[in-house]
Parts: C-alpha cells; structure tokens; sequence
C-alpha cells in the first residue's frame, strides 16, 4: 500500500517512515506541502498523512485544493493544534481521522488499520474501472470522474455485467442471459449495442476478442 506522508518535522517525518515501512507499506515522504502536491499530480497512492503546519503549503489547503480536483484518497490529520475550528476544517474537508501530536507510533497503526477498514467498506459498492471511470454497483450507475453518465437500460446492463467480470472474458451466451434474458438475439444485435455504448464512452474501455466476446480491462 502507497503511502504518502507530509510532515515537516524531519525526525518524526523519519519516525514515522521507518515504522510504517517495516510494517508493510511503501512510504514517500514531504516535509514541503506544494513538493507533495506536485508529487500527487503525477502519483497515485492509497492513504495520504498530512501535518497541518507545513511550508509552502498546509496540509489544510492541500486537501482542500486535492478535493476540488477531485483526488479522492482517505487522509489522516497529525498535528499539535488543539483548536477545534481547524480540526472541524479538517473534518469538513473530508478527512478520515484526527491525531494529536505527541502519540505512540503503534497509536498511529491503530487509526490507520481502523480508515482501512471503514474505506474498504466504502469501496466495496464502487468498482475502479480507469483512473476516471467508476462502477456504482449499489445505484447501478457509470461514474465519469465522480459524476453518473447517461446510459440506456441496456448500456448500463452490459456495463454491470462487465464491472462485475472486470479483466475476464465475458462471452455472448453471458451477454444474452444477462443482458436480453436468453432471448434468442443474434451476435449482430448484441455487437451493434456494443458498438452504441463504445460510441457513448468518454475512454476506450472495451476490447473485442474477435469471435468470443468482450473484455473490459482495469486501466489504472
């Protein structure tokens, strides 16, 4: 698991990579908020851990500025400050967690196992496609850069059907049972509809294997 952590105070900044690199993760380190944000323009990771106080830009203001592009990755707060209208901000920002400065670094493992947990509950209804496409298997909607796309009964039915087969061949004898409930529709009818929702996506997603059927492949 990717980790990126911004913390200014270089021993603990050291601490703390030491302590979650042996204990399994792989950490890259800022003690510089506008050097993380140009890192995470380019990377892509799976928790952040940002101080509030850093230099050229805080913690605060780099979520901030990740949320309105819309660069969602559970984050954890650590910081001194005590003062609850920049911990609500934290909060209001879309954090995941808050913790005081000083704490035990196993302290700091507790509340990373407990994001885990609560994020990977989250992500259980939501099936990454592409670095901007998404699958809502809840709602049953194609997300484009968090946002549904408008997709016909039977789009949105071939795009769960793929979702939920992710990297695996899905066949026409499945596209039939799934999609026109084995009605007897020929290859031709089931193609040209591919064809339909090929023409609606944003990102080539759909990969033909020429007399067997279809693959949709993780881009990310």
């Amino acid at each position: 698991m990717k980790v990126l952590l911004l913390e200014d105070e270089l021993m603990l900044q050291g601490a703390i990579k030491e302590y979650l690199s042996d204990i399994g993760f792989e950490v890259t380190a800022f003690d510089d908020g506008q050097e993380a944000y140009d890192n995470i323009a380019s990377n892509s990771y799976d928790l952040f851990i940002f101080d509030i106080n850093t230099p050229s830009m805080d913690g605060l203001s780099l979520l901030d500025r990740l949320q309105k592009e819309k660069i969602y990755v559970p984050t954890i707060f650590i910081s001194a400050i005590t003062e609850i209208e920049q911990i609500s901000q934290a909060y209001a920002l879309g954090c995941y967690d808050y913790l005081k400065k000083p704490f035990h670094l196993k302290e700091l493992s507790l509340h990373i196992d407990r994001l885990l947990k609560m994020a990977d509950i989250r992500a259980k209804d939501l099936i990454k496609i592409s670095k901007m496409y998404s699958y809502d298997v809840e709602n049953q909607s194609l997300m484009f850069d968090g946002e549904a796309q408008l997709l016909t009964q039977k789009q949105l039915q071939i795009m769960d059907l793929f979702s939920k087969n992710i990297n695996k061949v899905v066949d026409f004898e499945m596209l039939r049972h799934y999609v026109w409930d084995d009605s007897p529709v020929d290859n031709a009818i089931i193609r040209a509809e591919i064809h339909r929702l090929r023409q609606v996506l944003k990102e080539d997603l759909i990969t033909t294997l020429k007399g067997v059927g279809y693959i949709l492949s993780k881009q990310i």
